[in-house]
């Protein structure tokens, strides 16, 4: 397997420092979720019921401000919307630790509301910046750029908040915010300008985009974040069953190293992999993980094809929506994009719960891989609400090369750039 479809992406002005800045200034979002859950339940003394209100205020709010600073975006710039995102973080960290619990859940909502979006800008840029018919490679590179950031970040939040104190952690999460904001400002990537021809930044009516098969996309996204949140859930349940809590860490770094190589070798592949098929794929490959009973070390090895798959699917989500979406309104579609991972995220441990608490951990695998598995035949079955021809505005402003139903569904005809593109022309590496 070459290297060149990536040596080419990186080669592009301006993508290797924005790769670069995005593992970066990710690290410090990936703290967030551990920090508060031990400083709710540790310092406040709230427990952890208290500790999942925090997080899932933060949570809402995340998803219901993702379009909001993502139309931002579109309409006044990146510039502005880092101000008002940069001073809100710097304002919330900077008070967090002396606020009681009351206070603390409002402001976490309002934070999340106000959060800086650097997930959206960075995939919005890496649209600006790369020509379609190389997207999914600049995707896969930011696929495992968040693996690396999740990586690193969580165990950073467990070492700071227990060798120094949760204070610290919160500091540090609000520090390295405010450089991550005040780096995109300085460096300012391109959010509409664009390198690949025919792409229109001209201001275009949101039901121009919005269809069926955008929202489907959406939906696709939600349901792969279920599964993953699910899994993250039923190897904590299974291991702690087998008395094994000390090797948690050590199944979740293997399972997120496998979904780095899958991501990289989605990236690598001649061919893209229809949406559809990478969620089908991941959703069955997730049910019979939790079937290894007492024999707990199998884990490792039956998580490696679902985790293979988690960083191609999301991959494939956020090239989708870069190809379905103008230029122009691309923020908002992104910002769409990351509350539907969030909403995904917010439905999938709920649910492995539910089902562990009722069976078993294997249930917990069983549960979100099947509702992964139905949604993925929901797609295949409403494949066709997306029908009417698109109309003057959105022909002339839809992104270049077009998105077929087939890019979500079919294996065998994907999109029609596959078919005329300079890279899916050339002969298999």
């Amino acid at each position: 397997m070459r290297l060149d479809p990536y040596r080419r992406v990186l080669a592009l002005p301006g993508v290797r420092p924005l790769m670069v800045l995005a593992l970066l200034a990710r690290i410090p979002i990936t703290m967030i979720g551990v920090t508060m859950t031990l400083h709710v339940a540790q310092d406040l003394h709230k427990g952890w019921g208290a500790a999942g209100l925090v997080g899932a205020a933060l949570t809402v709010g995340t998803a219901l401000g993702g379009p909001l600073n993502g139309r931002f975006v579109d309409r006044r710039g990146l510039r502005p919307m880092l101000v008002v995102t940069t001073v809100a973080e710097a304002l919330f960290w900077a008070m967090a630790p002396f606020l009681g619990f009351p206070a603390l859940l409002v402001g976490a909502f309002v934070a999340g509301l106000l959060s800086l979006p650097v997930f959206s800008v960075i995939r919005q840029s890496v649209a600006a910046l790369v020509p379609a018919d190389q997207r999914r490679q600049a995707y896969a590179l930011d696929s495992m750029s968040v693996e690396l950031s999740f990586m690193a970040g969580p165990p950073l939040a467990v070492l700071l908040t227990s060798a120094l104190s949760s204070r610290t952690a919160m500091w540090s999460i609000g520090g390295a915010l405010v450089l991550a904001g005040l780096a995109l400002w300085v460096t300012n990537p391109p959010v509409h300008t664009s390198e690949t021809p025919g792409e229109s930044a001209a201001p275009v009516r949101r039901r121009d985009w919005l269809t069926p098969r955008f929202v489907a996309v959406l939906a696709a996204a939600a349901a792969t974040t279920m599964v993953l949140a699910g899994t993250d859930l039923g190897i904590v349940a299974m291991l702690r069953g087998a008395g094994q809590v000390g090797l948690v860490g050590a199944l979740l770094a293997a399972w997120a190293v496998y979904s780095l190589v899958g991501g990289f070798i989605y990236g690598a592949l001649p061919r893209a992999v229809p949406l559809v098929a990478l969620l089908g794929a991941l959703a069955l490959c997730t049910i019979p993980a939790g079937l290894v009973g007492s024999a707990w070390p199998l884990l490792f090895l039956t998580l490696l094809p679902a985790g293979a798959l988690c960083a191609p699917t999301l991959t494939a989500t956020v090239d989708l929506v870069s190809r379905l979406v103008p230029a122009s309104a691309r923020g908002e579609a992104m910002g769409w994009h990351g509350s539907s991972l969030t909403v995904g995220l917010a439905i999938g441990s709920p649910l492995a719960g539910w089902a562990i608490d009722r069976g078993s951990p294997a249930w917990g695998f069983a549960a979100v891989g099947l509702v992964g598995a139905l949604a993925a035949g929901a797609l295949l079955f409403f494949r066709h609400l997306d029908t009417q021809a698109p109309g003057p505005t959105a022909a002339a402003t839809a992104p270049t090369p077009p998105v077929s139903e087939a890019a979500l569904t079919m294996p065998a005809a994907l999109t029609a750039d596959f078919a005329t593109s300079p890279e899916h022309s050339a002969p298999a590496r």
